[in-house]
């Protein structure tokens, strides 16, 4: 069953947008995208002028990517469905709360002093600079690391600070409208729920862009932020400081603190890809354990080889060019199938532009 036929079977109460707020969200999404388009050139014409960066060539795929025509097309259709969601009713009109013009310019800075630093880790082949015995007695290994060769991994404060303006640098401002996706089937869930008998973890919360989106649609549901990285977590509670009825775990999603079908809804965006093969099915066995019979699993990560024709020239491309040493296996993976092994009846998968949304419900 496909999901677009799960979250039509829903009534819609739908939401008649005026077209001063199309045209508002138009023009804060279109600032949006050339901020982080802009900061995108700027990095990458620094990586070309880099020696020994952009003539690492070796294990680079042969298919070609979908052009820059095709993915500005797909950018500009994400846009088109986050505004399309809020007219059928699914979330509210989004507010990114990127920060005010002072933080930007701090974190746009911060950005730019660490892309210099990322490509001669890069050129050295410098992944795991983080790593140390100490911090390997309370972190597994897999996790020391310096993902995207960015400085601290995301073990530091200064780590999170950047690190939403390195994902929007990459999805080229799209990361809030594609994570915003996963709000449709939970507003299929919350159908007839009293939102405050609600329990919701959102696990590898990262800074909690997912977490305020759920809360600015269902201000009084209890939720719950999980992250195994103390830093993000602390970026996470500043960014939903406005907000009450939520709760911190510093946890591994392996060993999630929560007791046995205790939580309605487990969400999980962009872990899996960041995990051995190993380490996702327990990731996944643990999801199983938690949710409550009835409750639903909302999973969204990169795409998979096969999802998108014409792609998967550029998600081979992309463990060349960034430290992800687990990305190559996991789009390889059926998702579906590790969380069916787990105990969770898949509901549905679709493409999310470079993201993928999986829905599992628990029997």
């Amino acid at each position: 069953m496909v999901l677009e036929n799960i979250t039509a079977r829903a009534h819609i109460t739908r939401t008649m947008l005026t077209p001063f707020e199309k045209l508002a969200y138009t023009a804060r999404q279109g600032a949006r995208v050339a901020w982080y388009m802009g900061h995108g050139l700027a990095a990458g014409q620094f990586r070309k002028t880099k020696p020994g960066v952009s003539d690492v060539t070796r294990d680079r795929p042969r298919q070609k990517g979908p052009g820059m025509e095709r993915l500005l097309g797909g950018l500009a259709g994400t846009f088109q469905r986050d505004l399309d969601n809020v007219a059928a009713g699914y979330y509210p009109l989004p507010r990114d709360a990127d920060g005010s013009p002072g933080r930007l310019l701090k974190t746009s800075r911060a950005f730019l002093a660490d892309v210099p630093v990322a490509a001669e880790r890069k050129a050295k082949g410098e992944g795991t600079e983080v790593y140390s015995p100490d911090m390997a007695d309370e972190l597994p290994a897999y996790f020391l690391q310096n993902f995207h060769y960015q400085t601290g991994g995301y073990l530091t404060e200064d780590s999170a600070e950047i690190y939403d303006m390195q994902t929007e640098v990459l999805f080229s401002g799209s990361t809030n409208a594609m994570r915003r996706e996963c709000l449709v089937p939970l507003w299929q869930f919350m159908r007839g729920r009293d939102q405050r008998q609600t329990r919701i973890a959102d696990i590898a919360c990262g800074t909690g862009r997912f977490g305020r989106f759920i809360k600015q649609a269902y201000p009084r549901i209890d939720l719950t932020l999980s992250d195994l990285s103390g830093a993000y977590l602390t970026e996470a509670k500043r960014h939903l400081k406005d907000y009450s009825s939520v709760s911190y775990e510093v946890a591994n999603a392996e060993k999630l603190p929560f007791a046995d079908a205790s939580l309605d809804v487990v969400t999980c965006i962009y872990l899996f890809h960041e995990v051995p093969p190993k380490v996702r099915r327990i990731i996944a066995g643990e999801f199983a354990r938690v949710l409550k019979p009835g409750g639903r699993l909302i999973f969204m990560d990169s795409l998979q080889q096969g999802d998108v024709e014409g792609y998967d020239g550029m998600l081979q491309s992309f463990p060349v060019d960034f430290h992800e040493p687990y990305y190559g296996s996991y789009i390889k993976e059926d998702l579906a199938d590790i969380f069916s092994e787990a105990g969770l009846v898949h509901a549905g998968s679709r493409p999310v532009f470079l993201s993928k949304l999986v829905i599992c419900d628990k029997p």
